[in-house]
């Protein structure tokens, strides 16, 4: 229970919040839950050290492998403690940014639930328990992408991003039963220690593709980097958590956290973050909305942070866990100054934004220091995060060039997106022609929250050494499984790296002077759809097989359904006996029932003279004569109970369609010969299908037969010596009584038949 108490009182808060939330002054009140459970987590990876872990573990499906087993380490302690401190934070900004709004108590609900399955994700030990959390983030990011359902476009954009990480999801499960079959094993802190096992299992391949592949759909990786952008449909705070600092760097730990058992392979590399990198560094450097700056900046950071897993060394980690950080903090407090300058001016194109310094000075200086860090300057932890990606790159062997290059050029655009969007709205001066806005700032819930991430992105850059032992040595020590010793610095002498920040500083600038040449080419860039063309296209044809399905599948007539059912049984049959080679045993050993035989050609003549001929009565006189046979079959193999039931049903129908047989309208015959001739042909393979499967049922002997051991029990435990009674009413009562339903619901139907309204009797009369 130690591990699972956090997600419990996290997930009891969501569903408290509707009920609660009217009756308390401020929603940032509930921001004190979450900020109790951060102080936790820091406690615990406070006393444990760098290369301890946690465990509890709770009995779920043993049977399916499936236990809440709990896991906390370095890593996954860092990452709870991001989900749940920046998630506080999010909780008293929201309280300010969607003050008065009539759904707060739903929001705050949905937004609860998510904390609470993200944190489930980084501590669960077990693969079906970290997926069940994973599918719960992608649900609960869904209706909060969505919260303004009356919006068609929010629906829209909710939909594609649960389509997209929801197919992920399910790659990712077979990838993870492929996984956990491989290493024997549905632990994580097992499986990770067995990767020549894994390594070795002719299914690497493709358990690493379905992986990586739900991975890179929840972290937005290029191809299915197109739903984070359009995510941005959701409302600010939304944005600020979910987007930066939580759901889509789900991808980013499930890669690094697989990386000792996943790695070393072609299958397994960069190449992937690389592309994403400069795809969502290029898209972004022509956007002029905020929030879509951020979330092609996010995008970009993503594929950073994949890019150094796919390089796998442990300098490589560590720069990860450097960047990932410094992400968390200075992107969160980005996302909620744009929501802030949205609430203060209206609007949120940053042509239309300049000098707010003097309107809004909490809030930009919030943004300013944000945006330093985000650009990398000294003494941030951005700049701490960027000389890593550049040390790591310095210090490869092979690729180095080609690693360095997408860096320097990614990061380049970065600089430039980080000052359009902390910089620009605040100090930059008035262009000719631009119509001014009114804008106020915002309460201290609005600006405090980014200001306090700005502020701890400073303080570690400025004690780098501490970063380094509480935070950054204890998640590299989770990833790879054994101690490390990581030293930060803000200074390491005259290097490549520091060359190369210069570079990127200079380029960033030289970018960022040419912003409104960049802005021009907007819509020349937006028109490039590329996989979300694919989408719309794959969604719509989805749609319209659907629809043709159902068309073809619920057409409203009797005849093709029982056509498709049997047809459809028909083909199952007739593949399980071609396919297991099955067929039951067919020779005649010589001498025959006359007695049976003569009842199935009665049956068999019945059901002919039924399907061939166009008047009622004859059918239903066939139909009573198949019935009759039937009961009479079970007359002769000794089962009494079920003639009956079989002989008073039939009579009970014959004799009601008897009554009512001269209102119904004429049989309308085929109009097209094929038809008929079709089910003709059915009716016949399938007759045949069913003597297959009676014959080898008849065959097939599992146990001893029974028959012997009830007659020996009738008296002894049934106290009758009938064993045909005993049997139907002791052994076999429950089927007896379903008989018996069977005959009521005919005498129920045969009530309400016969009831007539008083206004149909005097009508009559």
């Amino acid at each position: 229970m130690t591990l699972l108490w956090p997600i419990l009182v996290l997930a009891g808060t969501g569903f408290l919040a509707p009920l609660l939330s009217p009756r308390l002054r401020s929603a940032a009140l509930f921001a004190l839950v979450p900020a109790a459970v951060a102080g936790w987590f820091a406690w615990q990876m406070a006393t444990l050290g760098k290369d301890e872990t946690m465990t509890s573990s709770l009995p779920w499906f043993g049977m399916l492998g499936a236990g809440l087993d709990f896991w906390l380490d370095g890593f996954g302690g860092l990452m709870a403690l991001l989900a749940t401190g920046i998630g506080s934070l999010i909780a008293v900004y929201a309280s300010g940014y969607m003050g008065g709004h009539p759904q707060m108590g739903r929001f705050l609900m949905l937004l609860f639930g998510f904390m609470a399955a993200m944190v489930g994700v980084v501590v669960a030990d077990n693969l079906i328990l970290l997926f069940v959390f994973w599918e719960l983030t992608s649900i609960t990011s869904y209706l909060l992408i969505g919260f303004n359902h009356e919006d068609k476009e929010a629906r829209a954009k909710a939909l594609q991003a649960l389509l997209v990480t929801g197919a992920g999801g399910l790659a990712m499960l077979a990838g993870l039963l492929l996984l956990g079959g491989a290493a024997d094993s549905w632990k994580l802190s097992e499986l990770l220690g067995r990767g020549e096992q894994i390594g070795a299992s002719p299914m690497y391949p493709v358990f690493t593709l379905l992986i990586l592949a739900g991975a890179a759909a929840k972290s937005a990786q290029v191809p299915l980097h197109f739903w984070l952008p359009n995510a941005m449909a959701a409302p600010t705070p939304v944005s600020a958590y979910l987007h930066s600092a939580t759901m889509v760097k789900a991808g980013v730990f499930l890669l690094a956290r697989l990386s000792p058992v996943l790695d070393g392979t072609v299958l397994w590399h960069g190449t992937l973050g690389g592309v994403t990198l400069l795809t969502g560094a290029g898209l972004g450097i022509v956007q002029h909305d905020l929030k879509r700056i951020l979330a092609y900046t996010t995008l970009a950071v993503l594929g950073t942070l994949t890019m150094l897993i796919g390089v796998g060394t442990e300098l490589a980690l560590e720069s990860m866990v450097v960047f990932l950080v410094g992400h968390a903090l200075y992107k969160a407090a980005l996302f909620m100054v744009a929501g802030t300058i949205d609430h203060g001016t209206g609007t949120r194109d940053v042509r239309r934004l300049w000098g707010l310094r003097r309107i809004m000075p909490f809030t930009a200086t919030a943004a300013l220091l944000a945006a330093f860090s985000k650009a990398g300057f000294p003494p941030f932890f951005g700049f701490i995060g960027k000389e890593y990606v550049y040390k790591t790159g310095s210090a490869m062997e092979a690729a180095a060039p080609l690693l360095l290059g997408v860096a320097v050029v990614g990061n380049t655009m970065l600089f430039a997106l980080a000052l359009k969007a902390g910089f620009h709205p605040f100090w930059s001066k008035r262009q000719a022609g631009a119509d001014p806005v009114a804008a106020h700032e915002g309460p201290p819930s609005l600006w405090a929250p980014p200001l306090a991430l700005a502020l701890a992105g400073l303080a570690l850059g400025l004690f780098p050494g501490w970063a380094a032992e509480t935070v950054v040595a204890s998640a590299v020590c989770g990833i790879m499984q054994h101690p490390v010793e990581v030293s930060l610095a803000l200074w390491h002498g005259l290097n490549l790296p520091l060359l190369l920040s210069g570079v990127t500083i200079a380029g960033g600038f030289f970018l960022y002077r040419q912003r409104r040449l960049l802005w021009r080419h907007h819509h020349t860039v937006e028109a490039l759809r590329g996989p979300m063309h694919v989408y719309e296209r794959g969604l719509a044809g989805l749609v319209d097989f659907a629809k043709a399905q159902t068309r073809a599948l619920q057409s409203g007539t009797l005849s093709r359904y029982i056509f498709i059912i049997l047809g459809s049984t028909t083909a199952l049959l007739l593949w399980k006996f071609a396919h297991f080679r099955e067929w039951p045993d067919l020779a005649w050993r010589g001498g025959v029932d006359w007695v049976p035989l003569a009842l199935c050609i009665m049956v068999m003549a019945g059901a002919v003279v039924a399907t061939t001929t166009s008047s009622r009565i004859t059918i239903l006189f066939a139909l009573g004569v198949v019935g009759l046979g039937i009961a009479v079959i079970f007359l002769f193999y000794s089962a009494p109970d079920l003639a009956i039931t079989q002989i008073l049903v039939e009579a009970l129908t014959i004799i009601l369609l008897l009554m009512v047989v001269h209102h119904l309208a004429p049989i309308r015959h085929e109009q097209h010969s094929w038809g008929t001739a079709s089910q003709a042909l059915l009716s016949v393979v399938f007759g045949l299908c069913m003597g297959l499967l009676v014959r080898h049922a008849k065959e097939l002997q599992l146990a001893a037969s029974i028959a012997e051991t009830l007659a020996a029990w009738s008296y002894p435990e049934a106290h009758g010596r009938n064993v045909v009674n005993v049997i139907l009413v002791d052994f076999r009562a429950l089927d007896t009584f379903g008989e018996i339903v069977v005959l009521a619901i005919a005498a129920i139907g045969v009530a309400a038949l016969l009831q007539r309204e008083p206004s149909v009797r005097k009508e009559r009369t």
